[in-house]
């Protein structure tokens, strides 16, 4: 009873260390980390399941090399790989899990493409362009006081990104079929989203692109929380 009590009381505390973090994010993007963090009961069973196993993953890892690296991945390195690193720093702050370190790649280089930029921004992102051209580079940042994230389309295996002891997460499914294989990676997860990228120059634009960082925000959030939750209990067990 009293260990029940005790792992109650250590899941209430993680809460509220979230609630306290996403106090110094920015405004807007505290809000938007409370309200996907709140609906988790949008994620399906077989998309939760997934995620988990990407969390036993990283809870590995962490164990083993004190850090877990992951390296999303796309065809373009330009829209939702781009979307997944961020959220993944996102959520990695406001639920207190340290040493997980968030990369991304694409089979080519294309362009952090602007809507995408833009989506982030108006989720409460502070991103800054640090340089132009063809393929400019951004300065990412969830509020004052927080590290800066540089975000540029590239390939999988630029020198920027680990060449071993991490997990390649495989965020279409193009770039899942064409690339079975992620040379270094210790084990490749498949978790597609659908492609913003048809309905640029329509319309609806704005509101895709919106609804497509609101998904991977829910599901990236669901799988750190998993990673926080399970490390609370083993912390617990180990007393």
């Amino acid at each position: 009873m009293k260990k029940s009590i005790t792992i109650i009381v250590m899941l209430l505390c993680s809460v509220i260390t979230s609630q306290a973090v996403s106090q110094t994010l920015s405004k807007k993007l505290g809000q938007f980390a409370k309200d996907i963090a709140s609906n988790f009961d949008e994620v399906s069973a077989e998309r939760k399941a997934a995620l988990e196993e990407i969390g036993d993953y990283m809870l590995a890892s962490i164990t083993e090399h004190n850090e877990a690296q992951l390296v999303i991945i796309c065809t373009h390195n330009s829209r939702r790989s781009q979307i997944t690193q961020a959220m993944t720093y996102l959520a990695s702050e406001y639920y207190g899990v340290a040493n997980v370190k968030t990369f991304s790649g694409g089979l080519e280089v294309t362009a952090f493409h602007p809507n995408a930029v833009a989506a982030l921004k108006r989720a409460g992102f502070w991103i800054e362009k640090s340089a132009s051209g063809d393929n400019p580079t951004y300065l990412t940042t969830l509020g004052k006081n927080y590290s800066q994230m540089l975000q540029f389309s590239k390939e999988y295996g630029h020198q920027d990104n680990p060449t071993e002891n991490f997990a390649a997460i495989m965020v279409c499914s193009d770039a899942d079929k064409s690339c079975p294989l992620v040379s270094g990676a210790d084990r490749r997860f498949s978790l597609p989203y659908d492609d913003p990228r048809y309905f640029d120059g329509k319309p609806a634009a704005e509101q895709k692109y919106d609804e497509t960082v609101a998904t991977i925000g829910k599901e990236i959030f669901y799988l750190v929380d998993y990673v926080k939750q399970q490390q609370i209990l083993v912390a617990e067990a180990n007393k």
